[in-house]
């Protein structure tokens, strides 16, 4: 199911184009960005704007995501949280609801679902009926996931993959087959994993060009250098420079 059809970035409301994220070529280059599949990938070096994106998209959404109390910063950006405020979304039949996944805000979410369990052990069915913060953090993820995305809704990840092991990827990955199949469900994933950006008629979007664009699974560098290592990684450490 294709709930999210389109986005686009509107360079001309940008207010400044010296402060993060604005001063980005690639944002300022890329008009709009389609979504045609039930998967869609942001992949992307450390730094691309791909989680950027993300957050800008969900926030325009309407998609709550949890920030933690405790974000001090000595020198504040005060236009890092704003792309959204300059991109606009069309839907294919109307908004619906959804979530914002992310390691940290994961992390705290637990910890208070366990409070909250305290009072109301139901709560802990919606999850897979254990606490999330008894199990380790792999399988603490993948009931989570196993059971909040059957709900109908648009869901976004970024890099879900951090603290999972290779088979919880191929787990989550088949699970993203399963629900995209059953048509309730549209993800878009930030991710370096080459496990997620294997999963079939996703569509994969680069940001390591000077526009957002799309690209095959075997063009992507992850694919390259996991294939390169796998088939030869004495060869494969030696050619790769030392920072």
């Amino acid at each position: 199911m294709i709930y999210l059809k389109e986005v686009n970035i509107h360079s001309k409301k940008f207010p400044v184009l010296n402060f993060y994220p604005f001063n980005m070529k690639i944002f300022q280059n890329t008009k709009k960005i389609k979504f045609n599949n039930p998967v869609t990938l942001f992949i992307g070096e450390n730094g691309t704007g791909k989680s950027t994106l993300l957050k800008a998209i969900a926030y325009k959404c309407g998609i709550h995501i949890w920030q933690s109390e405790f974000n001090l910063r000595c020198e504040k950006n005060p236009y890092e949280e704003d792309l959204y405020k300059t991109i606009s979304v069309k839907w294919e039949d109307g908004q619906v609801p959804g979530s914002f996944f992310g390691s940290q805000i994961f992390s705290h979410f637990a910890k208070n679902l366990e409070e909250w369990a305290i009072n109301d052990t139901g709560m802990l069915n919606y999850f897979g009926g254990k606490s999330l913060i008894t199990q380790s953090h792999g399988q603490s993820l993948m009931s989570y996931f196993q059971s909040r995305y059957n709900i109908k809704g648009l869901y976004f990840l970024d890099e879900p993959e951090t603290a999972l092991s290779p088979s919880s990827l191929i787990d989550l990955l088949n699970l993203l087959i399963k629900i995209s199949a059953q048509g309730h469900a549209q993800f878009v994933i930030a991710s370096h994993s080459p496990f997620l950006l294997a999963c079939p008629d996703a569509r994969i979007y680069s940001f390591d060009t000077p526009t957002i664009e799309p690209i095959e699974y075997e063009d992507t560098q992850y694919y390259k250098i996991y294939k390169n290592f796998m088939e030869n990684p004495n060869e494969f450490i030696k050619t790769m420079p030392v920072s």
